[in-house]
């Protein structure tokens, strides 16, 4: 299942940003990546089927909290409000 795929590559992928992981296992959990996992193609896999189960008001009610939280950037404001205005209104 590519959602088993996804957790595998995420632990792998925490090894790499782990700064207590030695560097040969860094180097092997790269090539398990690259090699055994396919890159990035389970979590573009998860990601397409799940993009149709989001609840509309649930994303709108995300841009709007990004509007309006001080950690995120005027870009990501920006882009927030310009997500919202492609929401489906029920």
């Amino acid at each position: 299942m590519a959602e088993d795929r996804v957790n595998v590559m995420r632990g792998y992928k925490a090894t790499l940003h782990n700064p207590n992981t030695s560097q040969q296992a860094k180097q092997h959990a790269q090539s398990v990546l690259d090699d055994e996992l396919g890159g990035d193609q389970p979590s573009e896999d998860v990601h397409n089927a799940q993009s149709g189960d989001k609840d509309p008001m649930r994303v709108a009610a995300g841009y709007k909290a990004a509007q309006h939280n001080p950690n995120v950037t005027d870009e990501g404001k920006r882009r927030a409000k310009e997500g919202l205005e492609h929401v489906p209104q029920e």
